[in-house]
């Protein structure tokens, strides 16, 4: 059998199969991507993302809690995983904490996956 351009083959000259494809992305770059992805995979956190991701500036944890009708405490466990994400960062001012999506942290995620990329889809 020859490779030749990504298809094997057979000693007759007929196309037999598609050579392996070689993994786009390495264990490692995985590993790094797999807490965004974890993290996003629960609704109410997704919720959360899109409602910071979507502000032009950024927001106070006070006024998150009523749009995803969730408890204080359960929201903030929520934008405590995002953050480890490294999907939003946030800054105390007294005693509320406000946060705002991390600029090309979901662009990553996206151009893992072979997709577009889509200008100015991450917000400061």
């Amino acid at each position: 059998m020859k490779h030749e351009l990504g298809v094997i083959q057979d000693p007759e000259g007929d196309d037999c199969c598609p050579a392996p494809l070689e993994p786009p992305l390495s264990e490692a770059q995985a590993a790094a991507l797999t807490r965004g992805f974890a993290a996003l995979s629960d609704p109410a956190r997704l919720r959360l993302f899109s409602l910071i991701a979507s502000q032009p500036g950024q927001v106070c944890a006070c006024s998150l809690v009523e749009p995803v009708g969730r408890s204080q405490p359960t929201v903030s466990h929520h934008l405590k995983v995002l953050y480890e994400a490294g999907l939003v960062d946030k800054e105390r001012r007294g005693s509320w904490i406000w946060y705002w999506a991390v600029p090309g942290r979901i662009d990553e995620l996206v151009a893992a996956l072979g997709l577009p990329v889509h200008a100015g889809s991450s917000r400061p």
